[in-house]
């Protein structure tokens, strides 16, 4: 909520709102709803729907275009079992547009950016979950007879390539105008036991497992990247950047271009956004592992439109409730709109979007 605001309007021409543009071409519309395409080496792409390990859902808030958007890749990089999954939360006039060129193009670079290590000599895929050694290092990330450390360094850097190829796209201003809109980005790769989490915003992940009196209990993965906190303050304030909140909305702190108004950026890294990248917003993601146990049950991606109502627990407590899992995505929605009007009342509802990934 409130991602981007202005005191007034001052874009010098270079912002414009636009149409809501349609998914990409050879997509599949089922009659239960689920719309899926083809990917990078095959794999399944869906844009709405569910299957046996994944539930996904996105709702508009209470006014304009739905700026959320999200994406889930079976077989991902032509791997059985192998699944990506990504939520993002897009702001500015063509926010929506950003959102959608992101979720469409990340997953595909990262493949091709993988398939290119592959062809150099080295399966990247390998390099993660191999007990063995891992075969050559080379520039596009993989790595020569590594620790578990090192195979996690080759993931790490095949996502930072990945997520700088697709905010290079956007800075041509060819498919999108992304001077003063952008998105986030929260991401999963799920490999076996393996999970790699890169995120860029404010957007979350959180793993729901068991304790060992088998309670439920919320991981959150990933750290909500705002202007609240230290280290990304330093780097905005270092690069020239101001951090602050406007009087209406003093617990709000933004990111302000030093010269202009806008856009007010109450996160510090994104997609887009090219108003602010030379004062510190910046697209490189922070990218996690976490191995995963017979404890752990789902996993659970959302935009802030979810995350600004309900808790970490409430999440995890209302999506194991649920039967179908299948519907698990949209009943936690239907969830955070009800709580928007009865926990904000005087708060416009956000939009939403939702993944959940189930381990077993």
């Amino acid at each position: 909520m409130g991602a981007c605001c202005s005191t007034h309007i001052k874009h010098k021409g270079k912002c414009r709102p636009e149409d809501e543009d349609e998914l990409p071409e050879k997509v599949e519309k089922s009659h239960d709803g689920d719309v899926t395409g083809t990917g990078h080496n095959g794999a399944i792409v869906r844009f709405q729907g569910s299957s046996p390990f994944i539930s996904m859902y996105s709702r508009k808030g209470k006014n304009g275009i739905n700026q959320d958007a999200m994406t889930v890749w079976e077989n991902f990089m032509g791997e059985k079992d192998v699944f990506f999954c990504g939520v993002f939360d897009g702001h500015g006039p063509s926010g929506h547009k950003v959102a959608r060129n992101v979720g469409h193009s990340l997953p595909s670079k990262l493949s091709s950016i993988i398939e290119t290590s592959q062809l150099n000599g080295c399966k990247e895929n390998d390099a993660l979950v191999s007990d063995g050694q891992s075969c050559g290092k080379n520039d596009r990330g993989g790595v020569n007879k590594g620790s578990a450390k090192d195979r996690f360094s080759s993931w790490e850097a095949s996502l930072i390539e990945a997520f700088k190829e697709a905010d290079d796209d956007l800075s041509s201003g060819l498919s999108v105008d992304s001077y003063c809109s952008g998105t986030t980005a929260v991401t999963i790769i799920k490999q076996d036991e393996h999970l790699i989490i890169s995120n860029l915003g404010d957007s979350r992940a959180i793993l729901c497992t068991r304790d060992g009196k088998n309670r439920l209990f919320p991981v959150q993965l990933t750290v909500d990247l705002k202007p609240s906190i230290p280290n990304e303050v330093e780097r905005i304030e270092k690069c020239g950047g101001q951090v602050f909140a406007m009087d209406e909305e003093p617990n709000v702190l933004r990111v302000w271009n030093p010269d202009e108004d806008c856009p007010g950026l109450a996160m510090t890294r994104a997609f887009g956004d090219f108003c602010l990248k030379n004062y510190g917003v910046s697209s490189v993601p922070v990218v996690s592992y976490r191995r995963l146990t017979s404890r752990d049950e789902f996993v659970v991606l959302a935009t802030d439109g979810v995350w600004d109502v309900l808790t970490n627990k409430e999440v995890i407590t209302i999506v194991d409730s649920v039967e179908p899992q299948s519907t698990a995505a949209k009943v936690l929605v239907d969830y955070a709109v009800r709580a928007w009007r009865t926990r904000c009342p005087g708060s416009e509802i956000d939009d939403c979007a939702v993944v959940c990934l189930f381990l077993k």
